[in-house]
């Protein structure tokens, strides 16, 4: 658990994921235990950092939406009012893999 702000950054915590689970262990996507739709997620240390420092790792660009409809009204800016951002999440498995499963991290569970 984080207690204290990080120097640089924020710890973002609550976020779940659909779709497969987190591996604590392995600190990497792994596939979803059996009847198990939602998980929660570790706390994410988000710290700007510039592109070019940026080191390639073998990831998927996990969508994270507000609500689990993954659907919002197009605002004036031509985005999405439930899509919040990209997190690129580590995984050994390509990103078609978790496409295919239709993965995604939320921020709230529905009722």
């Amino acid at each position: 658990d984080c207690f204290e702000a990080p120097a640089n950054g924020v710890f973002c915590h609550g976020l779940f994921i659909e779709g497969c689970m987190w591996d604590f262990n392995k600190h990497q996507l792994e596939e979803s235990q059996p009847k198990q739709l939602f998980t929660a997620m570790p706390n994410i240390w988000m710290k700007p950092i510039r592109q070019e420092d940026v080191k390639p790792f073998p990831h998927y660009n996990c969508p994270l939406y507000k609500t689990s409809e993954r659907r919002g009204i197009l605002s004036t800016t031509g985005h999405s009012t439930n899509f919040v951002m990209d997190i690129k999440l580590p995984s050994i498995r390509k990103q078609a893999h978790w496409i295919k499963r239709g993965v995604a991290m939320l921020t709230s569970l529905d009722d």
